[in-house]
């Protein structure tokens, strides 16, 4: 490697590590977990899946989209049967990838991604104005404006420096800037320290302590299986997001297997689960962070905070990561959908705005799903619409109709639409040279146009079928 990529790796994964803590450690809170499993899943998700994952330059973690999924599982059985959720999740994950289903994220539409991105970028945005709170109350006088202050003060950095210099990540030096001000100055703003001391011990290997017997698995199944939907989801939305922004190509089969065996091993030693974190992949590759290095020395920063850098680390202003946070929204935020809005079909729009809004109010899985949906219906409802029907007389008086288009559930009616049973001739021809049967709901509407003819007394001849046709019929038991 050279020595100037191995340079930027390891200050974007040093820049990368500073934003990932707050993020696990709030997760971890969400999930009424101990700050520390949300530490240590961050260090052996975010190491492994860099080492040998499919998409170098991509950060993963214990993500906020998971943590939300199991907050009732540890609510109700305890962190003990999480961890052997993590496990079960992960083995989910690995047969994912074994299975290559990765490329199902092929399905997800442009205008879904967009709204996932956008979503999300709403969602990071948001994230951040729990900050701005003491408690249940919002901050206001003076600890307001200092805080405003400093995350103005961030921001500003984060933006001026690139045109002074891209030497070291702007990031970086916004962060340890605005905390080396606030301590020289002894500014009263609140720091990392104030969410949680991150002191700790080594992660160990372990078992989780729990009956391991069919009950447990009744328990723990279905939020294993719902968090490895979802975190594969987000991890593989975030893969392409990367591929686009490093015009480069991953692997998402390998990126789902190595993200499965992080988790299991996460799980063995008492860490949070995870996945793709879209922020933190953002502020890694606008650090200029491309190889696997940076993913190893973000997720190995993380444990040397643990274990020995802590006391300075929990000195880190809030108001600096927020402001940080506050730039990864708006840079992650596809302000282009905005301007194309009026260029693309309305079911596109539709689509953007419906996943964004669905993002934001319920969560990813929900989103994408919803906006799949949209976009298949509108698939299925343009497809049906393009059947049309060509007829003409034969020399023998016969009737000849040559249907164009896919005949499937959503076109069935226009198709039975285009014939006249009753004032055709004895002999019509179906001419299916330029028609394509795709489901079983095109071999019932054949059917019941053959004995809407033969109801009538006439004889319905179909010519043409395609090979792939001829065999979905004879499955189905027509005959052709």
């Amino acid at each position: 490697m050279k020595p100037a990529r191995l340079r930027a790796d390891v200050l974007a994964g040093l820049t990368t590590s500073f934003a990932l803590v707050p993020e696990c450690i709030a997760f971890a809170l969400v999930a009424h977990l101990n700050p520390l499993m949300g530490l240590y899943g961050a260090f052996i998700i975010c190491t492994l899946t860099a080492l040998f994952g499919g998409r170098p330059g991509m950060i993963s973690g214990a993500a906020g989209s998971m943590a939300v999924v199991i907050v009732a599982l540890v609510v109700q059985h305890g962190a003990q049967y999480l961890l052997a959720t993590v496990l079960l999740g992960g083995g989910v994950m690995i047969l994912f990838g074994v299975l290559r289903l990765g490329k199902l994220v092929r399905l997800v539409p442009y205008p879904v991604m967009l709204g996932f991105v956008n979503g999300l970028a709403i969602v990071i945005a948001l994230a951040q104005l729990e900050h701005f709170k003491d408690g249940e109350h919002w901050l206001s006088g003076s600890p307001l404006y200092l805080m405003v202050g400093l995350v103005a003060l961030t921001m500003l950095v984060v933006y001026v420096l690139p045109r002074l210099t891209r030497a070291v990540p702007p990031a970086l030096v916004a962060i340890l800037g605005v905390g080396l001000l606030v301590y020289l100055l002894g500014l009263p703003t609140r720091t990392l320290g104030d969410m949680a001391h991150i002191a700790g011990g080594l992660p160990r290997l372990a078992l989780p302590e729990v009956p391991w017997n069919l009950e447990t698995l009744k328990i723990i199944a279905p939020y294993a299986v719902l968090m490895a939907m979802v975190g594969l989801l987000e991890t593989l939305l975030t893969l392409n997001l990367t591929d686009e922004i490093t015009e480069s190509r991953g692997y998402p089969d390998r990126e789902c297997v190595a993200l499965g065996a992080a988790n299991m091993v996460s799980g063995l030693c008492g860490g949070m689960g995870g996945c793709a974190m879209i922020g933190q992949t953002v502020i890694n590759l606008s650090s200029n962070g491309r190889g696997r290095l940076s993913g190893v020395v973000a997720g190995g920063m993380i444990l040397l905070f643990v274990l020995f850098l802590s006391p300075l680390i929990e000195r880190i202003p809030l108001a600096a990561l927020v402001g940080v946070m506050f730039v990864v929204a708006q840079q992650t935020f596809a302000w282009a959908s905005l301007r194309v809005l009026r260029k693309v079909p309305v079911s596109d729009v539709l689509a953007i705005i419906a996943v964004t809004v669905v993002t934001v109010l319920t969560d990813l899985a929900t989103a994408v799903l919803f906006g799949i949906v949209i976009a298949a219906i509108n698939f299925a409802w343009q497809h049906a619409r393009e059947l049309y029907a060509d007829s003409h007389l034969d020399e023998a008086g016969g009737k000849v109709y040559q249907v164009h288009g896919t005949l499937f559930f959503a076109s069935t009616t226009p198709f039975l639409d285009q014939f006249d049973p009753a004032q055709d001739p004895a002999s019509v021809t179906l001419d299916c040279k330029h028609l394509s049967f795709v489901d079983y709901s095109a071999i019932a509407a054949l059917k019941t146009l053959r004995e809407r003819y033969a109801k009538a007394g006439k004889h319905l001849r179909v010519v043409h079928l395609s090979e792939r046709c001829k065999k979905l019929l004879k499955r189905a038991g027509e005959q052709h």
